[in-house]
């Protein structure tokens, strides 16, 4: 038995330490499984960095404008109307035909013999006729006045032209002569306009006057038809009176104008109204064409009108007033009242500094915006400029090239780790 043993017991020694090293392993495990479980709960609650988009804070030019719907127009508009009373013969022109001026017969009026032998009418006649030619030396002198600045622009434009091939003339500065010119010539064209219908009302006044001025014919006989001339070159607008009928002098028969001096009529809200120069850029869009036209602002009327706007709310409107620098290209027409969309600028800068307006929100009555350094954002307040819906100008608290968070989510708060967005 004692040797038995004797055998036994360096076996049992041999096998000793694999049981206490099964035993410590044994009592490793757990404490591995729990240490494991404590890191797997610091990394879910451990605040990590919130995805977030950013942009950076940059100088380039930045241009303000508001957009707003409008309607082209004839500017220059003639309602036609007899000078004396008499009988109209039944007018055959349609609207859109095609007027000469000084050719093309509008309108027959037999005048009235009772209303021609009156002294008073006599008188009247004599002193339309006088009127008439005051006013027609007027618009002669206006038309000597816009040639003659038209020839100072056009001279201006060729001298930019020179400077703009060696590149002494920034861009604008040639855009600009070059706006001035165009504009100069529609106002020439304008005036042309004005003298050829002081022309023709002077004409008119004095076959009135001569009218007046001839007996009675014998016999109960009429006077000679009156033929109203077209006053200027053209289409007819609008047949306002075709009957024949028995019609007072002055009333209104015809409405002519010249479709190739068109402008365009903008209706904007009073607030935004009030930063509009004369002289703006305007950029005319959706008007039935490719590209948008340019054009300039030629008047801001100074006087304002309610108007109900579809969702039934009163606004103050003003029009503008819209000069085409360039005309639609062959093959499209704009005609008289069509429909257009303009864009006015209402102030540009070539070098501001700028941030996306997504990047800003407001607390209370500051502007505020989240700037991130290193990889943490910082709540920071911003002194802004202006705004055109994309970008704002900024005025302080940033410097060019800060980074800041563009449309920052709920969870951002100031001192939260961030990094950009993929």
């Amino acid at each position: 038995m004692d040797a038995e043993s004797a055998t036994q017991r360096p076996a049992l020694k041999a096998a000793a330490p694999a049981r206490r090293a099964k035993s410590r392993l044994s009592g490793l495990l757990p404490k591995l499984i729990g240490g494991a479980l404590v890191l797997l709960l610091v990394s879910a609650f451990w605040p990590r960095a919130l995805e977030v988009e950013i942009a950076e804070a940059k100088v380039g030019p930045m241009t303000v404008s508001v957009f707003e719907e409008g309607k082209t127009r004839i500017r220059q508009r003639y309602v036609v109307s007899p000078p004396v009373a008499g009988f109209l013969q039944r007018i055959e022109h349609r609207a859109g035909a095609r007027i000469e001026a000084g050719k093309t017969v509008l309108a027959v009026l037999t005048p009235e013999p009772s209303s021609i032998l009156n002294p008073r009418a006599r008188a009247e006649a004599e002193a339309r006729v006088q009127a008439a030619e005051a006013a027609k030396q007027a618009k002669a002198a206006q038309l000597e006045r816009s040639r003659a600045q038209l020839g100072l622009a056009e001279r201006d434009l060729a001298r930019s032209r020179e400077l703009k091939k060696s590149g002494a003339i920034a861009a604008r500065d040639f855009d600009n002569a070059e706006s001035q010119a165009a504009m100069l010539e529609r106002e020439q064209s304008m005036a042309a306009f004005g003298l050829r219908t002081a022309e023709f009302e002077l004409a008119q006044a004095r076959a009135a006057l001569l009218q007046a001025q001839t007996p009675a014919p014998a016999n109960g006989g009429s006077f000679e038809p009156l033929q109203i001339l077209a006053p200027v070159d053209g289409v007819i607008l609008r047949v306002i009176e075709e009957n024949a009928r028995v019609v007072p002098a002055a009333t209104p028969l015809l409405e002519v104008g010249d479709p190739r001096d068109m402008e365009a009529e903008i209706e904007l809200l009073s607030a935004d109204a009030a930063g509009v120069r004369v002289g703006a850029d305007v950029s005319i869009e959706h008007w039935g064409g490719d590209r948008p036209l340019r054009a300039r602002v030629a008047m801001v009327e100074p006087g304002g009108y309610t108007k109900v706007s579809s969702l039934g709310v009163e606004e103050q409107r003003v029009k503008v007033r819209v000069d085409f620098v360039e005309q639609p290209p062959a093959g499209f027409l704009v005609g008289d009242r069509f429909r257009v969309e303009a864009r006015i600028t209402t102030w540009q800068a070539d070098a501001v500094l700028q941030v996306p307006a997504g990047a800003l929100f407001r607390r209370g009555s500051e502007w505020m915006t989240f700037v991130v350094q290193g990889s943490t954002a910082r709540l920071q307040k911003v002194d802004i400029g202006h705004l055109n819906g994309t970008s704002a100008e900024v005025k302080g608290g940033l410097e060019r090239g800060a980074r800041v968070v563009v449309h920052p989510p709920d969870a951002l708060e100031n001192g939260k780790s961030v990094r950009a967005r993929k």
